[in-house]
């Protein structure tokens, strides 16, 4: 974060955004059961298409899974010819079977699509009265990032009531190793998408506390997944302090990172380490409005 200071301007306050749409809304409403020619085939070349996003939406609207038989019935189509299509569909994971019932639920990769519908304009209109919250109770600057190739950008801010806040634009693209909303996006990776990143990335000194080894960088990257919190000790700023912790979609995956930030003088460790429990309730709440489980969210 920047080290110029300026005096705290008034933030309008926003209404609460409106909570994700369920999963049976974001698919296709109203598809036609799939009648057939006598060939087997139908007009137009689509029906495989049409057919599996008339499966899709059926089974999206049984929360607690449907039978092959029930499935068949209610598109229109033979038993044998849903169960081909329900197969491709679980062999790509848009579909799972129960063990124990031998029913069909919607696959994880569904909700995952489903979050790319989630765009920056969006996860803006959500995030920022979570962080006015924030910064309000923490006194210092609150801030909004999301991973953007081997680094991050910022995508939402808010001052706090101090006298003194830092400043920091809106759209500021941060390097991942040397700041706390980066380093949490790196532990959201796979381990093979880390050894990936340490071996190409430019760990750039910009401070003299800058980690620029990467089995070091490795190590503390790994204790931020353990704990769910990340820290910059004037890694990039040496004026600054700051901490961050993961935001999670209905993926119960890490798609950002909420932070706080302050100058030195101010924010002492011990300082930061006490409002931690402040970004962690800002985060479980922003995680929430993103679709998080409970059990997911922070």
């Amino acid at each position: 974060m920047s080290s110029q200071t300026k005096a705290r301007t008034s933030n309008g306050r926003s209404g609460r955004a409106r909570q994700l749409p369920e999963l049976a809304e974001i698919v296709p409403k109203g598809l036609p059961a799939m009648a057939e020619d006598s060939d087997g085939r139908q007009p137009g070349g689509v029906q495989s298409i049409g057919r599996a996003f008339a499966i899709l939406e059926e089974v999206a609207r049984n929360r607690e899974g449907i039978g092959l038989a029930d499935l068949s019935k209610r598109v229109g189509l033979h038993n044998s010819t849903t169960f081909h299509i329900v197969k491709t569909m679980v062999s790509l994971g848009y579909l799972r079977q129960l063990k124990d019932s031998k029913r069909y639920r919607i696959g994880r990769p569904l909700f995952a699509l489903a979050a790319g519908a989630l765009d920056e304009t969006e996860m803006v209109s959500l995030a920022t009265p979570v962080l006015e919250d924030l910064s309000r109770v923490s006194g210092e600057s609150s801030h909004f990032a999301v991973r953007m190739g081997d680094a991050v950008v910022v995508i939402a801010r808010t001052t706090g009531p101090s006298a003194f806040q830092l400043t920091d634009r809106v759209g500021v693209v941060r390097p991942a190793h040397a700041t706390a909303l980066g380093k949490v996006m790196l532990a959201a990776l796979a381990p093979d998408q880390l050894d990936r990143f340490l071996e190409r990335a430019d760990l750039k000194p910009l401070t003299p506390k800058t980690v620029t080894d990467p089995q070091i960088l490795r190590r503390e990257i790994d204790e931020v997944r353990r704990s769910g919190i990340a820290f910059d000790d004037g890694e990039f700023d040496p004026e600054v302090r700051c901490a961050a912790v993961p935001v999670r979609d209905f993926t119960g995956q890490a798609v950002g990172a909420i932070g706080i930030s302050g100058p030195i003088w101010r924010l002492s460790i011990q300082t930061l380490q006490g409002r931690i429990k402040d970004v962690k309730r800002a985060a479980d709440e922003l995680s929430l409005q993103f679709g998080a489980p409970a059990d997911d969210a922070g």
